[in-house]
């Protein structure tokens, strides 16, 4: 016999069975009933003190532990409030549960205030979207949970009417089954299999997809058998462990890497693409390979819509079972015997040196050296998070996070406390520009009172420095980009943490360490001079 439930509990409990545990927003009168149903359900939920940084609170806590994001926000300015993150999650493949609240369908007819069709705004940002009802609610919980969490990932929108979330419903255990793994074959494989074996300069490009599918063992097993040097987009960075002497680092924004990387692409024989996702990239690696004269190889989990480069052969198949199947029964060679990747690699070592006295390349540097291997980043948009995604080393998957597809300013800080609650065991910095980090201050209490211990590092050099740069490559006028210098040390104290300004590699390393064993979490401020990036990324 079925349970009788309100509809809100057939939600909660069905996000529960997906693996959720925690839920993040800020609530109004109309999503009480949800945040009850959720907190029955076993789910903890978190006030944060704005909805676009719940959610990203919520996605660094999915990196670690895979299941879908809850967003919670009332209905009008609540759900127009998680937007930015919403989208954000649409592009950088992120699972994510958005649940507004709304008025009831006939109250609406007669009723304006915050009335608005929270569907029609979601719609074009998320995978789906449905109005939550009574009677189909299973169905509807488990479609929200399927649709999100299947190839490529991504946000679905359920609007809660008020009414319907108090209304009795039942759990017919209407659940999807997964759907099996594809793998290539007959002439298409065959080809495949002969491209890879008279291959004399293959290469891979390895990106988000096979993260999402857990390819790394896999991944690490083909390209040791057949030599295949390879470099990754920078949310795939870490899927095998950047250390390996086949790794070539990640790539996606910097023209410094890129003037390295790209030529080594365009000598490829056979271009390997695994998992590659390249709404990460930028405008450089359009067609960064010529299927007229390469032999391509695109492994994926959806059709190529996006046009950004073409392949020989493409195949919609899993990449683990795919990357056996080309490799069963194929004979190794020796590859890239005139030594190009190895001399792009060390071309890239002294592209982004570690030995700067001080400066963001010294900031960066000296993180890495003090902090322990297993930490785990978190990146805002801007200058620093190039230069960051070329010298911060992952030794394993989602070691570094960022907004890398919509590239959002703001969402280091609130990342870096959802990683940390989700694994307190676990060093977590966060590096933000100074005008990121002003976004989302305010979320500094979030952590306070989560009574979490995260290290926040500020780059200040009150400056837009990624957009000031170009301004200046483009000989424009100085204009909306630089502003005043702000205390960001006194932040952190005043929202109950540490805070302290450094303005040396000495003085980091010091900070760093007392951070380390703090019960609090930690704002560095570091003052840099502006300009630093010019050249280095």
């Amino acid at each position: 016999m079925t349970e009788i439930l309100r509809t809100a509990d057939v939600l909660a409990r069905r996000l529960f069975e997906a693996g959720c545990r925690h839920a993040f927003g800020m609530p109004g009168g109309e999503v009480l009933t949800l945040v009850d149903a959720l907190t029955r359900a076993g789910i903890t939920f978190h006030l944060a003190k704005h909805e676009n940084c719940a959610g990203f609170i919520g996605e660094g806590v999915h990196h670690a532990d895979g299941a879908p994001v809850i967003l919670v926000a009332t209905l009008g300015p609540g759900a127009l409030n998680g937007i930015n993150v919403v989208a954000n999650a649409h592009q950088d493949r992120v699972p994510m549960l958005v649940l507004t609240g709304c008025v009831d369908a006939a109250e609406e007819q007669s009723y304006t205030h915050q009335v608005l069709d929270h569907r029609a705004v979601f719609t074009p940002i998320t995978k789906a979207t449905f109005r939550l009802d009574a009677e189909a609610a299973d169905l509807i919980a488990d479609k929200a949970v399927a649709i999100a969490t299947e190839a490529r990932n991504g946000p679905v929108h359920i609007d809660v009417p008020i009414s319907v979330a108090d209304a009795a419903a039942r759990d017919r255990g209407h659940r999807r089954a997964p759907a099996s793994a594809a793998v290539p074959s007959g002439e298409a494989l065959a080809q495949a299999r002969s491209w890879l074996e008279t291959a004399e300069r293959p290469l891979a490009v390895i990106g988000l997809d096979a993260l999402q599918e857990n390819a790394g063992s896999a991944l690490r097993s083909f390209v040791e058998k057949h030599q295949i040097p390879f470099i990754t987009s920078y949310k795939a960075k870490g899927i095998i462990a950047e250390n390996h002497p086949l790794c070539l680092g990640g790539a996606g924004l910097s023209p410094l890497a890129d003037t390295h990387l790209l030529p080594l692409v365009q000598e490829a024989d056979l271009v390997l693409s695994i998992g590659y996702d390249p709404i990460e990239m930028r405008p450089g690696w359009r067609n960064a390979w010529d299927v007229k004269t390469q032999n391509v190889i695109d492994i994926a989990p959806v059709a190529n819509t996006h046009y950004m480069h073409q392949a020989g052969l493409n195949f919609l198949t899993a990449i683990a079972p795919t990357l056996k199947a080309l490799s069963d029964g194929t004979v190794p060679r020796e590859t890239w015997t005139n030594g190009r990747p190895a001399a792009v690699k060390t071309a890239l070592a002294g592209a982004f040196p570690r030995d700067d006295a001080w400066g963001p390349a010294g900031v960066i540097a000296e993180c890495r050296a003090t902090l322990p291997p297993e930490t785990l980043a978190t990146a805002d948009s801007g200058a620093h998070r190039i230069l960051l995604s070329q010298m911060w080393p992952c030794h394993e998957p989602r070691g570094l996070i960022q907004s890398s597809a919509l590239c959002t300013m703001g969402c280091a800080v609130p990342m870096a406390i959802g990683r940390k609650l989700a694994q307190p065991d676990h060093p977590v910095v966060s590096f933000s520009g100074d005008a990121g980090f002003l976004m989302v201050a305010g979320e500094l209490s979030t952590a306070a009172e989560l009574g979490l211990a995260p290290i926040f590092v500020v780059f200040a050099d009150a400056s837009l420095a990624l957009i000031e740069l170009k301004q200046r490559q483009r000989q424009l006028t100085n204009s909306g980009v630089d502003f005043a210098a702000h205390d960001f040390a006194a932040m952190g104290r005043a929202f109950g943490g540490n805070g302290v300004t450094v303005t040396s590699r000495a003085e980091l390393r010091a900070a760093l360490q007392d951070a380390m064993q703090a019960d609090t979490f930690t704002v560095i401020s570091a003052v840099i001079d502006r300009g630093g990036y010019d050249g280095r990324i």
